[in-house]
């Protein structure tokens, strides 16, 4: 289990760590995630002696495919955050994390025709009404969050379709987006509008060390889905956004208004009938196992 919390934990302090890049653009910063990350990933690849594994997935259309749509999803889910994050939306991306398990249930149903049980409809309601009650306050819908729960959602839909271990998903899908994260580093540079250099040392170690930054939480990540339980990882997954939004309210002083409080609760709310009526239905599930093999 400490891999997961240390996992959600490094994951939920990252709204302190961006910010340090800049004066980088978000743009910037996610091209040198990508490219510093597939560094990284080749040295762990290398060291793990997983090549082998890497290459098969150059051969198969389908893994590769999907792996593909992850790539560019998980780039459209890095550059919102890291964006929301320098422009002082820490809250509202906090609340993408907070929604993202339920956007993942909605998708089951759109695009894999999945049926939902009366309180996942429940909490689903209670997480829309939030959702327009904030868009209400916000004055118009809270993008950062939905961009960010949809890229997200569909990142682990094309994760899961894939079927492919992390450490070698992470290097496929960094090898497909490096050569326009190094076309636009290189760019950029040319054009004397990077930041790379002319800020010290200390800050190109720090740009430098986003593939580190990456790498290290999704591979604590890849230990503890092997080592702990599903419904432990899926409560797990809400101190990541929990301490995001704790940063943003105490530490960034980000704006609460009324309405905003107001849809938090209900997304929480929404959070725990999901979680409870999630509970109940795999213990239920047991018993009628344990049941039928009694039989």
């Amino acid at each position: 289990m400490g891999y997961g919390v240390a996992a959600y934990l490094l994951w939920g302090l990252f709204p302190l760590y961006w910010p340090l890049l800049e004066p980088a653009g978000a743009v910037e910063i996610l091209a040198h995630r990508v490219a510093w990350s597939l560094l990284t990933m080749l040295v762990v690849v290398t060291a793990s002696r997983r090549l082998p594994q890497l290459r098969r997935i150059f051969r198969k259309h389908r893994e590769r495919n999907l792996l593909t749509v992850a790539a560019v999803v998980v780039a459209v889910n890095w550059g919102t955050y890291i964006w929301g994050v320098n422009h002082h939306r820490v809250v509202e991306t906090s609340l993408g994390y907070f929604i993202n398990p339920l956007v993942t249930v909605l998708m089951g149903v759109v695009i894999l025709r999945e049926r939902l049980r009366p309180w996942q409809w429940a909490a689903l309601g209670i997480a829309t009404v939030a959702v327009v009650g904030l868009t209400v306050d916000y004055g118009h819908p809270p993008w950062v969050a939905l961009t960010l729960a949809f890229s997200f959602g569909t990142y682990g839909l094309a994760k899961k379709q894939a079927d492919v271990e992390a450490v070698e998903s992470l290097t496929y899908e960094t090898l497909v987006l490096v050569p326009i994260a190094l076309a636009y580093l290189f760019w950029l540079g040319a054009a004397g509008d990077g930041h790379f250099v002319g800020h010290g040392p200390g800050h190109s170690l720090l740009l430098a060390s986003t593939g580190i930054v990456t790498a290290v939480p999704l591979l604590c990540f890849g230990a503890a889905a092997i080592r702990v339980p599903m419904t432990t990882l899926g409560l797990l997954q809400y101190l990541a956004p929990i301490l995001q939004f704790l940063l943003g309210v105490t530490v960034l002083g980000e704006h609460m208004s009324a309405i905003r409080w107001l849809g938090f609760a209900l997304v929480w709310v929404a959070l725990v009938v999901f979680t409870l009526e999630a509970g109940q239905y795999r213990r239920q599930q047991s018993r009628l196992a344990v049941g039928a093999s009694a039989v």
